[in-house]
């Protein structure tokens, strides 16, 4: 037990580097850029989705968050916010690089949701896009929910990557209690690792609206325990805080559960479709 201990700290404290540099990295991003990319996705029109699967993948501190009040004021198409919360990549991002995980699997990852995410909202569109009469007041809340831009960036960067240290430590110290006592071929065996089944249970805990699911599911994957097709359908469900925003700012509960559900099947049936691709 001392030595699972000990190999978690190591493991955990070498990734605080990567993981503030990565933080300060999109932080700057976010102040620099946030406003810009939200006037393109408002004046995208029919491309949105396109625009939004593109903008989606780009590591930045809310833009789930903005969608959804985008959405909420009618600004925007339900497929366009799905592109967006399909291509969103969260803490997946920081959590591959500070792992080093290979440019060309990052690259993937990254291609393969904004793909997804574009294709899947021009089909949403064609079925569910109308003409909005109605124009709500768009709450800007990203800082309350999920970026806390008020703090400054490097103050905001240490926070992001003290709160996802503590995250990956937990979760490491799991898998490393698994491994240490079951081992690795019985960890690769898990039901997470399975046909169809993977993806279904991946993609309930990228519902999850925390940053957690994205930590889980993408340690998950970088330990062996998780499939390519079971990561990429929990991470595609996976939009940070969107949905939850969502359900406080969008009052139509019956359309909120519609595109709840529409996320969770665009992205378990793509994670099943990899998982007999690969």
């Amino acid at each position: 037990m001392q030595e699972v201990i000990f190999d978690t700290f190591i493991d955990g404290i070498k990734l605080i580097p990567f993981l503030f540099l990565t933080y300060l990295a999109m932080e700057y991003l976010e102040h620099r850029t946030g406003d810009r990319v939200q006037r393109m996705v408002k004046k995208a029109g029919r491309l949105g989705p396109l625009i939004g699967g593109l903008l989606g993948v780009v590591p930045q501190c809310g833009f789930s968050t903005a969608a959804s009040n985008l959405y909420a004021g009618r600004v925007v198409t339900m497929g366009t916010l799905l592109a967006i919360y399909l291509s969103t990549s969260d803490e997946m991002l920081p959590i591959l690089i500070s792992e080093q995980a290979s440019v060309g699997l990052i690259l993937r990852i990254l291609l393969g949701k904004m793909i997804i995410g574009a294709l899947a909202g021009f089909g949403i569109d064609l079925i569910f896009r109308r003409k909005e009469k109605e124009h709500r007041h768009i709450h800007d809340i990203c800082e309350q929910e999920h970026c806390h831009c008020e703090q400054g960036i490097l103050r905001s960067a240490v926070t992001h990557t003290l709160k996802i240290t503590f995250f990956i430590l937990v979760i490491t110290f799991l898998l490393n209690i698994v491994l240490h006592f079951v081992g690795q071929e019985a960890l690769a065996g898990l039901v997470l690792n399975r046909p169809v089944l993977g993806p279904v249970l991946a993609g309930i805990v990228g519902l999850i609206p925390n940053c957690a699911a994205s930590v889980v599911i993408t340690q998950l994957y970088l330990q062996g325990a998780m499939s390519a097709g079971a990561m990429m359908a929990g991470l595609l469900v996976g939009s940070g805080v969107g949905l939850l925003v969502l359900f406080r700012v969008n009052h139509n509960r019956r359309e909120n559960l519609t595109i709840t559900g529409l996320l969770y099947l665009i992205g378990v049936l793509a994670g099943i479709m990899i998982e007999f691709i690969i």
